[in-house]
């Protein structure tokens, strides 16, 4: 089923992006950090509750849908959606991660990465989210799809308190002496509790680990749009979307651009459509989402990423 939007103009603009850099602003704590740069870090700081009612949960507070090049052809809510169809069917390598239309991992899928982890240059391991999420290891030694089964046990039965899906396999993301760590990025995100009431589907997705100026407005868009994909094939209604953290931190060298991004007046949300025609969770892919009604702050150039 489709999101129920209210009309542009009844629509309320959302200011708890803002609130939660707000939040690890004034509450969090200085720390050193693995990457070399200082971290201000909010441990489980408050929920962020988003009604599809109100619009899809794109920040306005910078653009993420400025203008393509030759040289990168998708814009940056789209490749945020290609990212999560590529994880939930099974992608871990560059290569499967731009072709589904996702460019942003050749700076951390590098050689020298994956190298050091044992991997194939250009792979994430089998510790990474679309290994973990499509072909779980068992112990007789094939492999578990949780998409899969989430959906079947949705449809069979909804009302259940254990629609839920974990992106960690323990074996393969421990660091220790003696034992090998397989995979370069452990996953930030995709823990995904499902609950279905009165055929509303709401989802909430815990992420461990959050930059919040940067890969935070990404994580929000495309968990918000696989609610939209859950609901579709399981003939719900997508209700509300709910984004927990584990810790949400700002890197010390983003304080002047989340400096302008609470300086900017608050907009509201645009509403994103889906093609209706699809019926299988594993078959949606970026082309099948269209953006609407969007009235972004201009971009913010040269936010620092930590890599």
């Amino acid at each position: 089923m489709k999101p129920n939007y209210k009309y542009l103009w009844n629509r309320t603009p959302d200011k708890q992006y803002k609130n939660l850099l707000l939040e690890i602003l004034n509450e969090g704590e200085k720390d050193d950090a693995q990457s070399g740069v200082p971290t201000i870090s909010r441990i489980a700081p408050v929920s962020m509750r988003f009604k599809f009612e109100n619009g899809f949960p794109l920040i306005t507070e910078r653009n993420m849908n400025p203008k393509t090049s030759e040289s990168l052809p998708i814009t940056v809510w789209q490749q945020a959606i290609a990212e999560i169809c590529a994880f939930i069917n099974g992608a871990r390598t560059l290569k499967e991660f731009e072709d589904y239309g996702c460019y942003w991992w050749k700076d951390f899928l590098t050689e020298k990465k994956c190298t050091k982890r044992g991997l194939e240059p250009g792979d994430n391991g089998p510790g990474s989210y679309g290994a973990a999420f499509h072909d779980f290891p068992m112990p007789d030694g094939e492999t578990f799809n949780q998409f899969e089964f989430i959906i079947r046990q949705i449809l069979e039965n909804p009302i259940l308190k254990t629609h839920f899906i974990s992106p960690w396999i323990p074996y393969y993301t421990f660091r220790v002496t003696g034992h090998k760590q397989k995979v370069v990025v452990c996953p930030c995100h995709g823990w995904i509790f499902i609950r279905i009431m009165n055929n509303k589907l709401t989802l909430n997705m815990i992420q461990r680990s959050g930059d919040v100026p940067i890969g935070v407005p990404s994580n929000m868009c495309q968990y918000a749009a696989l609610t939209m994909m859950i609901a579709q094939v399981t003939k719900t209604v997508p209700y509300e979307y709910v984004h927990s953290f584990m810790d949400a931190h700002i890197y010390e060298n983003q304080i002047p651009a989340v400096k302008t991004i609470l300086s900017r007046e608050d907009r509201i949300f645009p509403i994103v459509e889906m093609d209706d025609s699809i019926t299988n969770l594993f078959d949606f892919r970026k082309e099948h989402f269209v953006l609407k009604e969007y009235n972004p702050h201009p971009g913010i150039k040269g936010i620092p990423v930590t890599i």
